[in-house]
């Protein structure tokens, strides 16, 4: 027997292969959509938010800075993991809309200015103390730290757009994830202890990740030319993106076929390439905001920056794609998922629509079920009303006759 989706001749059938390219044109759409929109407007960003913490915390004592922006990223995440199902009890859109519009993007913006403070803090720490001039450090402690990573399944942590879209929706809006799962309610102790290792361990090492290829392209990719360096390595971060998306059905079917060690190190190795396109695209986008965007007035750019990046972010429903929270654990997911990136806006709002036709239409049926089930109950009781008259009829005109066939004495 064939499957229902071909029909004798062995061909696909019109509808099949009709929902096969309207998927096929979802998935480009959003991954042209966060590769030349939202990736840019996030990294914008992140550049005016790092550059005016530059230049108004401590601008001339650089490590005394640095400290602060790494105390303020460390106490904020901190406060926002341990504390986020209090916000989200505390804030529900379906009594409070308006507020609770409010006050989300409000935390958003809260929150991304704490995350590019701990970025910023423990990058220049980092700087400080290992240096950066001299590219076998970097490679080295880049190369440790990157094997750490895997080898505690946490690598995964060092993707973001354009490999990461997240929408501001409410379901979850506040969720932060741990690395070990805890519950807060049941081990409060236990808890915060996961809270501090997430953010403290697995979030510096992704930044000391991130730090290392980006120094290193530093140095050796046109360290005398800022232009040339940037769209150098906006080329080569694009290419390295649509070599990653054109891909990943292959990698997604290879982790389909295989289990445990093995399917780690490939989805690891392909995380590795999709992270060296992220680090390359990040990279190229600032720099080149730095040379073209008012390069004559940096405090002007860098808010110019800053603020119009989120405000568009605001407007297309995916302002929470600034925040770096939560830590995930390599191919924690089922099957091929694990190489799947996260990065669904036009699949995700087809798909509400198509969830909210379907309660609509169940909706429909069951108000016709009830409708007929009151029918047929007036029905039947109609009918047995109509045989009750009938037998009391039956029974009276038997009760006359029988008093008129008795004769008188």
């Amino acid at each position: 027997m064939r499957e229902n989706s071909v029909n004798y001749y062995g061909r696909a059938k019109p509808k099949t292969v009709y929902r096969s390219l309207h998927s096929s044109l979802l998935a480009l759409i959003d991954i042209l959509f966060s590769s030349l929109i939202i990736a840019p407007l996030v990294i914008s960003y992140w550049r005016g938010t790092w550059e005016l913490l530059g230049h108004y915390i401590m601008p001339h004592q650089i490590l005394f800075s640095a400290c602060l922006s790494f105390f303020i990223g460390l106490f904020g995440h901190s406060l926002f993991v341990i504390g986020q199902q209090f916000l989200a009890n505390a804030l529900n859109p379906d009594r409070v809309r308006l507020t609770y519009y409010v006050i989300s993007r409000f935390y958003t913006y809260v929150y991304g200015s704490i995350c590019v403070n701990g970025w910023r803090g423990a990058w220049i720490l980092v700087d400080l103390f290992t240096g950066n001039t001299q590219l076998w450090t970097v490679a080295l402690v880049t190369l440790i730290v990157i094997l750490l990573l895997a080898g505690t399944r946490g690598f995964r942590n060092c993707c973001a757009t354009p490999f990461a879209l997240i929408t501001d929706y409410r379901d979850g809006y506040f969720e932060v994830a741990t690395m070990f799962k805890t519950l807060g309610s049941k081990e409060p102790g236990l808890y915060v202890l996961d809270c501090l290792f997430s953010v403290l361990i697995v979030g510096t090492l992704v930044v000391v990740a991130w730090r290392g290829v980006w120094v290193m392209l530093d140095l050796t990719l046109y360290p005398t030319s800022k232009a040339l360096s940037g769209w150098g390595s906006l080329i080569i971060g694009y290419i390295i993106v649509t070599v990653t998306f054109a891909t990943q059905p292959t990698i997604q079917w290879t982790c389909e076929k295989i289990s445990g060690l093995c399917r780690i190190i490939v989805a690891d190795l392909f995380l590795f390439i999709s992270f060296l396109g992220t680090v390359n695209v990040w990279r190229g986008v600032w720099m080149l905001i730095d040379v073209y965007l008012y390069s004559d007035d940096h405090v002007f750019s860098c808010w110019l920056s800053h603020s119009v990046s989120f405000m568009l972010l605001i407007l297309l429903n995916c302002s929470n794609s600034v925040l770096v929270r939560g830590v995930y654990i390599d191919c924690e997911e089922p099957n091929g998922e694990c190489v799947v990136f996260p990065i669904q806006y036009v699949r995700l709002f087809f798909q509400k629509e198509r969830l909210k036709k379907h309660k609509m239409y169940t909706d429909s049926q069951e108000e016709e079920n009830l409708i007929y089930g009151n029918r047929k109950l007036n029905c039947n009781a109609t009918i047995v009303k109509s045989g009750n008259n009938n037998l009391s009829n039956k029974m009276k005109n038997d009760n006359t006759s029988i008093f008129n066939d008795i004769k008188p004495i």
